[in-house]
């Protein structure tokens, strides 16, 4: 699947994360910003690379700006921004 145009999703509030996706040309590349990246830096690439690959996106850049989201709201978040970017209109389940 390609992404047809930027989009994000989250917000800078406490406790989310906002996620700027947009098209790529090598491989899932993620720019993380986070006042706990040294401890969960990891983990939140980790979530946010396998959403993207739950969709069969082989090539994306992600701006991730994360002020203390738990997983589940970093999910969320991506799964909204695919969704977004590739212009669907229906939930995919599979990832769900």
């Amino acid at each position: 699947m390609e992404i047809k145009h930027t989009a994000i999703a989250g917000t800078l509030e406490s406790s989310d994360i906002q996620i700027m996706l947009s098209q790529g040309t090598n491989g899932i590349e993620i720019n993380l910003e986070s006042d706990v990246i040294k401890q969960f830096g990891d983990q939140i690439k980790q979530v946010i690379t396998d959403v993207i690959k739950d969709y069969g996106i082989d090539n994306a850049k992600v701006k991730a700006v994360d002020k203390g989201a738990l997983d589940c709201v970093i999910k969320a978040r991506t799964i909204t921004a695919v969704q977004r970017s590739i212009d669907a209109t229906e939930p995919n389940w599979e990832v769900l």
